[in-house]
């Protein structure tokens, strides 16, 4: 039984698909909502992806992460029957989440117009990849496209090598956490005049204002331009980046350059004006710190350069983070039993709340595991049920199967 959270009592209808949407969906069912996962009768995509290669016993390593906290309601949505039971899901519930492409809504009766016609102060949170109008409405919004288009690419790394991506989806996942906060915004507002509303949100305009700092910068007169060594940040001062050490990697962040030049012994850092010189000069200090860094370990150099508060830290695999003192202390990655998939290790939520803490109270579900339970709980009968099971418009899976 879940504990009282802080979105207890709200239920969302979660009609979302791949990354974004569900990940939105999570955060607020880890806030206590009653998320309900309506996917089709042989359940979303993503359940049938062997990301890294990896298969679950019944679910996905990938699905299994965006899912927690969720009810299945599997339904034939191109049936009229399937959409009978969706607009009575509408009827009980607060928030709407879905990321089809533009126009799909329309086409399956699902778009605000029509859910607000059924639900009036519904919350309808939109989710698209370029927004549901413009020149690229159409285009499929796929996070490393939408990092390509980004500008990002161009800022880190050497003048002339390739562009590196980001090492997670970090569209798909900030354009999450745009839809959830969106979404409680929403939900803030009605409780304080009444009034649903609908919420667009999409991958491009996230990922253009993540970068508030640095497409500012430019439109004031900045100049976006890569250097000769692979500076890790066209704004920032050098030495700014990742260098070799003699055993593994040093992070190395825009240090004070007397204390540097004398922990390195490099005497063309001691008389440098941190905030010209390191500008002007970016590609020289990056070639001579490269130069030192690969004389010590990674620890000898940490120990040195902490020692006079320059800011520096070691470059991680993911075995380091979940070894991690502080991530460990934390509570960063969390454990909990899923009835088929056994226990599964996870990162669990970041914000903690003294009086309605978050929990996971169930993993993800499989394909329609809740469609009785839903169907029951919003007026329909055993009869009904059974037919609807016979005549393929919902499907259930149980546990024992």
């Amino acid at each position: 039984m879940a504990s009282k959270r802080i979105l207890s009592g709200y239920r969302v209808v979660d009609c979302s698909i791949a990354m974004a949407g569900p990940m939105a969906g999570q955060r607020l069912g880890d806030l206590g909502a009653d998320v309900i996962k309506v996917e089709p009768t042989t359940g979303e995509w993503q359940r049938s992806m062997s990301n890294a290669g990896l298969r679950g016993r019944r679910i996905n390593a990938a699905f299994l992460s965006l899912n927690r906290n969720k009810r299945s309601l599997a339904i034939d949505l191109k049936s009229e029957a399937g959409k009978e039971i969706v607009y009575r899901l509408i009827a009980t519930a607060d928030v709407f989440l879905q990321n089809y492409r533009p126009g799909v809504a329309d086409r399956l009766g699902l778009s605000y117009d029509a859910l607000k016609a059924r639900k009036p102060d519904i919350v309808y949170v939109s989710m698209s990849g370029y927004g549901e109008s413009g020149p690229y409405a159409g285009r499929p919004g796929q996070d490393l496209l939408l990092q390509a288009l980004s500008g990002a690419l161009l800022s880190v790394g050497a003048e002339g090598s390739a562009p590196a991506p980001a090492g997670q989806f970090l569209v798909d996942a900030v354009t999450a956490h745009a839809a959830c906060e969106g979404a409680v915004a929403a939900l803030l507002h009605r409780e304080r005049t009444g009034e649903g509303q609908k919420v667009e949100v999409n991958m491009l305009d996230v990922i253009v204002t993540l970068q508030m700092q640095e497409l500012s910068l430019f439109l004031a007169g900045a100049a976006q331009s890569r250097s000769a060594e692979p500076h890790a940040h066209s704004f920032i001062r050098a030495p700014y980046g990742i260098f070799a050490t003699k055993d593994a990697y040093l992070a190395l962040s825009f240090p004070n350059m007397r204390t540097l030049g004398e922990v390195l012994g490099e005497p063309t850092f001691l008389d440098m004006q941190d905030e010209v010189d390191t500008h002007t000069h970016r590609d020289a200090i990056f070639a001579a710190c490269r130069e030192h860094l690969r004389h010590k370990t990674t620890e000898e150099w940490l120990s040195l350069m902490r020692s006079r508060g320059i800011w520096c830290g070691p470059v991680y695999g993911y075995r380091d983070v979940v070894d991690d003192p502080q991530v460990r202390h934390n509570g960063a990655i969390v454990d909990y039993w899923h009835p088929t998939e056994g226990r599964v290790r996870t990162p669990g939520f970041p914000i903690r709340f003294t009086r309605t803490p978050c929990a996971i109270d169930r993993g993800a579900p499989l394909v329609g595991e809740h469609t009785s339970e839903v169907l029951a709980e919003i007026g329909f009968g055993e009869d009904e049920i059974r037919a609807m099971l016979a005549d393929g418009v919902i499907a259930e899976t149980g546990l024992e199967t």
